[in-house]
């Protein structure tokens, strides 16, 4: 992971989050996977029992500001 940290919200879109995200290794990327896990279960512990998840019934649109 890079180390830099930078505070111009023109490098929050989210493409280039995704280039962000495609510059790790798979290694990284499971690292993070497993952070975000880790701090989702932390927040709701119950996450993993439930099972109440299903597709979408409906189209879903996605909005971007210009």
């Amino acid at each position: 992971m890079d180390g830099t940290v930078s505070h111009d919200r023109s490098e929050e879109t989210p493409e280039a989050k995704a280039r962000w995200f495609q510059s790790l290794t798979l290694e990284e990327r499971m690292e993070l996977l497993c952070a975000y896990t880790n701090l989702a279960l932390a927040a709701n512990p119950d996450l993993a029992a439930r099972r109440d998840a299903g597709p979408a019934g409906r189209r879903i649109q996605v909005l971007t500001k210009p």
